[in-house]
């Protein structure tokens, strides 16, 4: 438990490498997230938040630098050896929820579960728990259309914490919300966050909403600082 949960060290990312129209987005960034801790990520559109956070997700790899998780290094990983890692450690929130129209919302949170080797008994259970716990325990037979962007966004969350990850990756998570609804959401998450002690890194415009996370990381430049 000595290890930091996300450990970033000098990531480097050039999108055309080699062409005239070569974008560098990362310049060295460094990062590093204890257990339990949850830091804010705050920079304007075309920064390269996203890239980080897709690196940090092992969705991407880096030009240069190291990526390490709960300790160990994932840059070299075969794409087998990534998929499992991302799969066992790691919950993704998008700004879109991509829930699975043809399913129910205990569906969406039972299915993750399933390919990770839980029983359906016990995927059935957590599921229904956890939407009670961010409060849409009665829509759990409702499909995502028939959901508000709110109730859909919750739903979202309960996907991502379903395999209890150790870190938890969130880009934009209320932004396709209105204000009032998305300071609720965002509450609900930060409890779901809290009551199971994982780690987080938050992406958000929002500086109230940055202001409730432990730390708050301002990405310029290809770098990280802290406010």
């Amino acid at each position: 438990m000595n290890d930091p949960v996300l450990a970033l060290s000098g990531i480097t990312k050039t999108y055309n490498k080699g062409l005239p129209n070569a974008v560098e987005v990362l310049r060295g960034a460094d990062l590093t997230i204890a257990h339990g801790e949850v830091v804010a990520l705050v920079a304007p559109s075309g920064a390269g938040k996203s890239t980080l956070l897709h690196i940090a997700g092992l969705l991407d790899t880096p030009d240069a630098g190291s990526v390490r998780i709960c300790g160990r290094e994932m840059v070299g990983l075969s794409d087998r050896k990534r998929t499992a890692a991302r799969r066992e450690d790691i919950g993704f929130i998008y700004q879109f929820h991509h829930l699975l129209p043809e399913f129910t919302a205990l569906e969406n949170i039972v299915l993750p579960q399933l390919a990770h080797g839980c029983n359906q008994r016990e995927a059935v259970t957590r599921a229904a728990d956890l939407l009670a716990r961010v409060g849409v325990g009665g829509r759990a037979d409702h499909r995502p259309g028939a959901l508000s962007g709110g109730e859909q966004q919750r739903v979202a969350f309960c996907r991502a914490l379903a395999n209890e990850p150790a870190l938890l990756l969130a880009d934009e998570p209320t932004g396709n919300l209105d204000p009032g609804t998305a300071d609720q959401v965002f509450g609900t998450l930060m409890e779901l966050v809290r009551d199971t002690g994982m780690s987080a890194l938050i992406a958000t415009h929002n500086l109230e909403l940055a202001a409730r996370m432990d730390r708050v990381l301002h990405m310029d430049n290809g770098t990280l600082t802290e406010a």
